[in-house]
C-alpha cells in the first residue's frame, strides 16, 4: 500500500527516520553532489532564513520505508513552486511510482496557491549532454514531463554552462492546469527568486541580470515539443495523492458530563456543533482517541489533587452535583480530611461541580490531547483535539472554570520531552493554570491574550506584569485586552505575541482555542466577527510550525460554529 505524505521539518522522531532514508536515496542517485544530503534538515528547519518554505513529499510502502521523494520550494511572494530534486528507488523504477509522486507535486502546488511549477532538467541536446547514459535519461525525463503539459521555456540564457563543473539545463515549467499564458514578468518574478534563493552560490549580479533580461517575449515562449504530437494543455490538478494533514479528534465521553442547571454553558451541544461545522469541509481524518496512562496527568498536576478528583468523583451520584462553597487557606499541612471538604480546597471557583461522570470525561479529554500530541510527533502537520471539557483553567494543584484537567499542558509538556514547545492562549479568559503549570520553566514558552482580569475571570492571573518565575523569568507573556477589543486591536496583540514565539524559536505551537472572543458570547466582551478567526488562523500558518489546536471556550452556539470553519479554511487558505 502507498502513502504519500508532506513533511517540513526533521525534528519529529518518526521524521528524522525518514530524512535519513532521503539522504541515502540522495547520495545514491546524485554521487557526485552526496554532500549536498546533509543540508537536507537545515533546509527544511529555517524557512525565513532560506526565503523559502521547503517540503518533502514522500512516497512510503511497507513498514515505513521511503521508496521515492521529492524536495519542492515554495516562494509565496511570486507564487511558485521549485521541484528542486524527485528521486525514485533505483529497483522501483517503472512501477508507477514517479507518476504518483509528481502528482502528488502537483497536488502541493495546487494546496499553497502557486500559479506555477518550475523545475530544471538536464537537457536532451546530445551537444549539451554528451552522454549517453544521462541522454537517454533526460529524453525520458522530458518525455514523461511532455504527457503533463509540462514545457520546456525558451530562454537560451539559462542553458549555457554555469558553476564549477559547468553544468546545463533547460528550464521546464507547468501551469498546473491553468488556462492563462505564462506572463514574462511573472517568468522573471519567479527565476530571479529562484536563483537568488536556491542557486546563490552560482548567481551573480550579472549573472541574474543576464538570465532575467533573456525573458523578452510576452508571453513567454516555449520550445516545440519532441515527445508529444500535438502540445497538450497543462493536465487539471487531481487532489487524491497526498495524505490530509488535517486531524480532528474527539471522544465520546464527553457527553456524560451534562451539568442541565442554568447558567452553565459548558453543554456537550458545544462539541456537536463544532463537529458538524467540520465534518462538510472535506479537510479533516477523524478519528478516536487512545488511553494513557495517568502518568501523563501526574507529570503536569500534584498527585494528591490528582487522587481527589477521582476519589470524589466515584463516590458522588452522577445526576447531582456538588458545588465547593467553602475555600479554606491552602495550607499543604492542613488540607481537610473528609474529601467533601476538600473540593474548596482544591477549586478556585464556586461554579465548576464535581458529579459521579467529571473525573471520566476529564481523563477522556486528556487522552483527546495527548492522542492529539502524539500525532504531532508522527508527523501531522494541524491537529484539532476537540476537548470537552476544557482545561486551562485547571492549575497543578486546582481546578475550576469549568476546567478539572489542563489538556494543553498536559500535551504541551508531553511534547516538550521531543521538541521545543510553545503554548499560545487565545481564549477570552486568562489561561491561569498552564501560567502557574509552566511559571518557572524555560523549556515551553506560554503566551496568552485575554480580557483584562481587571474586568474578566479568573480576576486574579492574567496581568502584563506575571512574567515567569525563577528560571521562567521572560517565559510567560500576557497582553490582556480591555473589554470591546475589536479584530484591528486583537490582531495587533496577537502580531506582537507571533514576535516573541518566533523568537523563542519552537518547534511545535499549542493553541488553546477560545471561540469565546466572538462577538456575542456570554462569557467575553470582545467583539470579533467569526471571519476574525479565519485571519487568526492565517498568521498561526504563516509560523510554519506543526499546530495542535486544543479546545477551550466558546458558549454561543451560533457563533461557534461560524468560527471554527472560518479558523479552519484560514489554515487552508493559500
Amino acid at each position: 500500500m502507498i502513502r504519500i505524505r508532506c513533511i517540513h521539518s526533521g525534528f519529529l522522531p518518526m521524521n528524522r527516520d525518514c530524512i535519513e532514508q532521503v539522504k541515502d536515496l540522495f547520495r545514491k542517485a546524485f554521487p557526485e553532489i552526496a554532500d549536498t544530503a546533509e543540508k537536507i534538515p537545515s533546509i527544511l528547519k529555517r524557512p525565513i532564513e532560506h526565503g523559502y518554505s521547503a517540503a518533502l513529499i514522500l512516497l512510503e510502502r511497507s513498514l515505513g520505508r521511503v521508496d521515492a521523494f521529492a524536495l519542492v520550494l515554495h516562494f509565496p511572494n511570486c507564487k511558485s513552486v521549485f521541484l528542486d530534486y524527485i528521486v525514485v528507488r533505483k529497483q522501483n523504477r517503472g512501477g508507477g511510482l514517479g507518476t504518483a509522486l509528481y502528482e502528488a507535486v502537483r497536488e502541493y502546488c495546487k494546496d499553497v496557491g502557486a500559479r506555477g511549477l518550475y523545475m530544471d532538467v538536464e537537457p536532451d541536446d546530445p551537444e549539451l549532454t554528451p552522454d549517453p547514459v544521462a541522454l537517454d535519461e533526460a529524453r525520458k525525463r522530458l518525455r514523461f514531463y511532455e504527457h503533463y503539459g509540462v514545457r520546456t521555456i525558451s530562454n537560451q540564457a539559462y542553458s549555457e554552462p554555469v558553476g564549477d563543473p559547468p553544468t546545463t539545463a533547460y528550464l521546464l515549467f507547468d501551469g498546473l492546469g491553468r488556462t492563462d499564458p505564462l506572463w514574462r514578468d511573472e517568468a522573471r518574478d519567479a527565476v530571479r527568486m529562484i536563483l537568488t534563493r536556491r542557486f546563490a552560490y552560482v548567481s551573480t549580479p550579472h549573472y541574474l541580470r543576464k538570465i532575467v533580461n533573456a525573458f523578452r517575449d510576452d508571453p513567454v515562449r516555449f520550445l516545440p515539443t519532441r515527445y508529444v504530437r500535438q502540445p497538450t494543455p497543462s493536465r487539471q490538478v487531481e487532489s487524491h495523492r497526498i495524505e490530509r494533514n488535517f486531524l480532528l479528534i474527539s471522544s465520546q465521553k464527553h457527553v456524560i458530563h451534562h451539568v442541565k442547571q442554568r447558567g452553565y454553558f459548558e453543554r456537550p451541544m458545544r462539541v456537536g456543533v463544532l463537529q458538524k461545522s467540520l465534518s462538510c469541509t472535506g479537510m479533516f481524518t477523524m478519528i478516536e482517541p487512545i488511553s494513557f496512562s495517568e502518568r501523563v496527568i501526574t507529570d503536569v498536576h500534584d498527585r494528591h489533587f490528582v487522587l481527589f478528583l477521582k476519589t470524589i468523583c466515584n463516590k458522588l451520584a452522577k445526576e447531582k452535583p456538588v458545588y465547593p462553597d467553602t475555600f479554606p487557606i491552602r495550607r499543604q499541612d492542613r488540607r481537610p480530611r473528609m474529601f467533601p471538604e476538600q473540593a474548596g480546597y482544591y477549586c478556585i471557583d464556586s461554579c465548576t461541580p464535581l458529579n459521579g461522570n467529571a473525573y471520566v470525561a476529564a481523563r477522556a479529554a486528556v487522552n483527546v490531547a495527548m492522542t492529539g500530541a502524539e500525532e504531532i510527533l508522527a508527523g501531522r502537520r494541524v491537529v484539532y483535539s476537540l476537548c470537552r471539557p476544557p482545561g486551562h483553567h485547571a492549575e497543578r494543584r486546582v481546578y475550576g472554570g469549568f476546567c478539572y484537567f489542563n489538556n494543553a499542558s498536559i500535551a504541551a509538556n508531553h511534547l516538550s520531552k521531543k521538541a521545543k514547545t510553545a503554548i499560545l492562549d487565545i481564549d477570552y479568559h486568562h489561561g491561569n493554570g498552564t501560567q502557574d503549570i509552566f511559571y518557572e520553566r524555560s523549556d515551553v514558552l506560554t503566551v496568552s491574550i485575554h480580557g483584562h482580569p481587571d474586568q474578566a475571570f479568573p480576576y486574579f492571573s492574567g496581568f502584563a506584569d506575571e512574567i515567569g518565575a525563577g528560571p521562567g523569568i521572560g517565559f510567560n507573556l500576557n497582553l490582556p485586552l480591555p473589554m470591546e477589543t475589536d479584530e484591528k486591536s486583537y490582531l495587533q496583540a496577537l502580531d506582537k505575541t507571533l514576535r516573541a514565539i518566533r523568537k523563542f524559536k519552537p518547534e511545535v505551537l499549542v493553541v488553546s482555542m477560545g471561540l469565546d472572543i466572538l462577538r456575542g458570547d456570554p462569557t467575553g466582551t470582545f467583539i470579533l466577527a467569526p471571519s476574525s478567526m479565519g485571519k487568526i488562523a492565517g498568521r498561526l500558518k504563516d509560523m510554519n510550525l506543526p499546530l495542535l489546536i486544543v479546545q477551550e471556550g466558546g458558549y454561543n452556539l451560533r457563533g461557534i460554529k461560524k468560527g471554527v470553519a472560518c479558523f479552519f479554511n484560514g489554515l487552508r487558505r493559500p
